[in-house]
């Protein structure tokens, strides 16, 4: 019997031991399973998906604010339209607000800017009938309120027209892509490089952009490591009472001169040329950076590159660009 329990007990042992063992050799489940790599939207080069490029015109008046949605956008184009005022193009991929607005009109010079992307979705709330052939023909996917119900292109009771049309970018996606004809292309490459900032660097606390009648102003905010937005004097406020900011800013010198468009009031419509090539100033990280654009053909991405011919990087994060013919005042 003795015998017996002292075989069952030697047994025991050197299973036990033959099971540590074993164990110790095995490699962490980690090492066997490969981690996905974590994507990041190719505009704002953060962590984020790459849906359908949307771009929604938003009005940039003092009536205007707080605008909706703003806060959720990758890319914010400022571009100037009639009476020397300014207008919004806000670019969403990563990520759709429940709400955007007030959504406002198309203008001529969105058809070359966001020729770049490819085949963009635009969102606005209509065109003079002299636009809507020029629409038609261009690679864009005419998503204007001209087409769509009153249950996306909402209106908000507490703005007065025509500042009030508010849109509901989801619904609006999900009637488009219902429809068998409609293609909005997905970003396939980042249109700028992200990385270190260039070498030759000032120091820059504001930067003042003026147009006829609109000026805006950037100010670094140490703590919040961007540069925050004024429009006419005032802090550029989301709905939720943030403050807009950018990671980077661009102020791009462009050709402005009058097309054959013109508004309802008989306000002539500006046409802001982003082919060809230019200077421009970056801000980033508290400094500015003298930098120069370069795209030849509308379908070409705009190229940014360092005085010496080096690549521009961007920083991640939002990303703001500022379409203008004057110099901006920049304060060391």
């Amino acid at each position: 019997m003795i015998k017996k329990r002292s075989t069952k007990v030697v047994f025991t042992l050197l299973l036990l031991t033959f099971i540590a063992v074993s164990f110790n050799k095995i490699e962490p489940i980690s090492n066997f399973v490969t981690q996905k790599e974590v994507s990041k939207n190719l505009f704002s080069g953060l962590p984020g998906e790459n849906n359908q490029i949307l771009v929604v015109k938003v009005d940039d008046t003092k009536q205007a604010r707080p605008q909706v949605g703003l806060e959720d956008a990758d890319v914010i184009y400022v571009e100037q339209v009639e009476a020397g005022l300014t207008r919004i193009a806000a670019l969403y991929s990563s990520h759709l607000p429940d709400l955007i607005g007030p959504v406002r009109s198309a203008r001529i010079s969105d058809i070359e800017l966001f020729a770049q992307f490819g085949r963009v979705g635009l969102a606005y709330s209509g065109a003079q009938s002299k636009m809507r052939p020029v629409i038609a023909g261009a690679n864009i996917e005419n998503l204007s309120a001209e087409i769509n119900p009153p249950s996306i292109y909402t209106k908000d009771p507490s703005r007065v027209g025509p500042v009030n049309m508010i849109l509901k970018p989801s619904l609006l996606l999900e009637r488009a892509n219902a429809k068998a004809k409609t293609k909005i292309d997905l970003p396939i490459r980042s249109p700028w490089s992200f990385g270190d900032a260039p070498s030759e660097q000032v120091i820059t606390t504001t930067a003042k952009i003026k147009w006829p009648n609109a000026r805006y102003e950037l100010r670094w905010d140490e703590a919040r490591k961007q540069y925050l937005t004024y429009f006419n004097g005032e802090a550029n406020l989301s709905t939720a009472g943030e403050q807009l900011g950018a990671d980077t800013a661009i102020i791009q010198l462009v050709s402005i001169t009058p097309s054959i468009y013109g508004d309802k009031f008989g306000g002539i419509t500006p046409f802001s040329k982003t082919t060809g090539s230019g200077k421009a100033i970056m801000l980033r990280d508290g400094f500015r950076y003298e930098i120069n654009w370069k795209r030849d053909l509308a379908t070409d991405i705009t190229t940014w590159l360092t005085k010496d011919g080096k690549v521009a990087n961007f920083k991640p994060g939002k990303v703001w660009i500022f379409l203008t013919d004057t110099a901006p005042i920049l304060t060391p």
